[in-house]
């Protein structure tokens, strides 16, 4: 299928925001790309493309082997989902018996001894990668600047917020999977053992509105809703078919942003241009990128 000579990286989530990208920065490279897929449409689809694909499911550890043959690094991401722990734990094994190499893992910006559920899911999957002998990469990215295009996109010209005036620190997902890829392409020699801190900017929701309102040229004010508001969203999310488990753990967060338990996710930590070599993108490079969709969405009669 490929050069021998290159290492084999199997990508995990191929489909969504990262991996997408991470599939798309991996080209070119020197480096044979295996994409999985949990459909068998896509697998036979792909592999009539003439790609490397093979069919993965993380909640049936019998497709892991025929996956991970002859892979020689992973990039590993899971779903927001309580199996993310299961789902993690069984893939690093089956990783250690096919003598994977290198595992690059995208994890959360904590602080080490977190006591939110869905962050301390996340540094347990990080140290069982630790413990298995495999050379690892953690990257930490705090929230993506997608969120603007997304859950929190403005609405009615306004930008609505759950944390009273608390700060986040905010990355790009682009980034995330440039950091992904150069340590997929240079490997554990350069990358074994290292934390990445993808935390770019700090804003406040005030601070968010008026960026927006600036990048957009609309005047788009700030509404917090605070934790009760926050929860009308959850119930929304459980609803629509979304996990509990992970949904109680999104209300821990805001608890805890609102208690001060959480405000080192203000904090700015920025390993971009070690690892990239170049600045990382900003917040108001992100939302001149979607001006267009935001401004859409701002202005829309509901």
């Amino acid at each position: 299928m490929g050069n021998n000579q290159n290492p084999t990286v199997l990508v995990l989530g191929a489909s969504g925001t990262i991996g997408r990208r991470v599939i798309k920065d991996l080209e070119g490279q020197a480096v044979n790309v295996r994409i999985t897929s949990r459909k068998q449409v896509v697998v036979d689809q792909l592999t009539r493309e003439g790609k490397d694909c093979t069919y993965l499911d993380l909640d049936d550890p019998r497709t892991f082997a025929l996956a991970l043959a002859g892979v020689d690094r992973v990039f590993l991401l899971t779903g927001y989902t309580v199996a993310m722990l299961t789902q993690s734990k069984t893939l690093v094994d089956a990783a250690k018996k096919a003598g994977v190499q290198h595992i690059v893992h995208v994890g959360v910006f904590a602080e080490w001894d977190t006591t939110d559920a869905h962050f301390a899911w996340h540094q347990m999957i990080e140290k069982y990668i630790e413990a298995s002998g495999i050379a690892w990469t953690h990257l930490h990215p705090n929230m993506f600047m997608e969120v603007f295009t997304g859950l929190y996109i403005p609405k009615n010209f306004t930008y609505t917020g759950y944390w009273d005036d608390r700060r986040i620190g905010y990355i790009a997902s682009s980034d995330i999977a440039a950091m992904a890829t150069k340590a997929l392409v240079e490997g554990p020699q350069r990358h074994g053992g290292q934390h990445y801190w993808l935390s770019v900017e700090s804003f406040n929701g005030q601070e968010i509105a008026e960026l927006l309102s600036d990048v957009t040229g609309l005047d788009i004010t700030y509404e917090n809703k605070g934790l009760e508001g926050f929860k009308g969203v959850i119930e929304q999310v459980v609803a629509n078919g979304g996990e509990s488990w992970y949904a109680n753990a999104n209300i821990e967060f805001v608890t805890q942003m609102l208690d001060g338990r959480m405000s080192y996710m203000s904090m700015v930590q920025n390993d971009i241009p070690y690892v990239l070599g170049r600045p990382a993108k900003t917040l108001r490079e992100f939302l001149e990128e979607h001006k267009a969709a935001i401004v859409e969405s701002a202005t829309k009669k509901s």
